[in-house]
């Protein structure tokens, strides 16, 4: 099973990945967690310039980017870990790229998800979790922590980004489930162990 989580900075995807971890664990699932860009080699690299605030980068280059890091770990772990029979987490997948690169940075939507399923070799997450937060509750959260380019976009770029979370949530409601992270992280947390249980059952 492929579960895949989303949401702008301070939703608590991390925290949340950990403890759904940790819960199909304890009932025998064998888990592996991946984030994007990111957990290959090749994908660090890609992410470090992707994030460092002084890089200038074009959308389409962007675009292009995150795709590769995608590729690189879908090719070399996530497939690999699938057809091991294990149960893969990752802390963003295509979702963000439609989402940030086609809504955000105002994209051909179109060509965006062409992209991602070239990317991904057609892969598609068994389940998407949109951590659903504020722009204001992103930025309290955030408040200790330095920026990086894609943080610094801006909240007009951050309104558009959450409204194609939620229109994807819409063309997609069987996949895609928006979750209410404002408050406490248990009550989150409960809320994706019931989903995750009835796609199990």
């Amino acid at each position: 099973m492929l579960i895949t989580f989303e949401g702008i900075d301070g939703s608590g995807k991390s925290t949340q990945i950990k403890l759904l971890s940790d819960y199909l664990k304890s009932i025998g699932h064998q888990v592996i967690q991946f984030r994007e860009p990111g957990s290959s080699h090749v994908s660090e690299i890609i992410r470090s310039l992707l994030l460092d605030k002084d890089s200038s980068i074009t959308p389409i280059t962007e675009l292009f980017l995150f795709e590769a890091a995608r590729s690189e770990l879908v090719e070399r772990h996530v497939i690999p870990a699938l057809k091991e029979g294990k149960t893969v987490l990752i802390d963003r997948f295509y979702d963000s790229t439609t989402a940030y690169q086609g809504y955000g940075r105002e994209l051909d939507i179109d060509n965006v998800k062409t992209c991602n399923m070239f990317a991904t070799q057609g892969f598609i997450p068994d389940l998407t979790f949109f951590l659903d937060i504020s722009i204001k509750t992103s930025a309290k959260r955030s408040t200790d922590k330095e920026k990086d380019r894609m943080e610094m976009a801006g909240n007009a770029f951050f309104k558009r980004v959450i409204a194609g979370f939620k229109q994807i949530a819409n063309d997609e409601p069987d996949r895609f489930h928006i979750i209410n992270a404002n408050g406490d992280v248990l009550q989150t947390h409960n809320l994706i162990v019931n989903i995750v249980t009835q796609r199990l059952v």
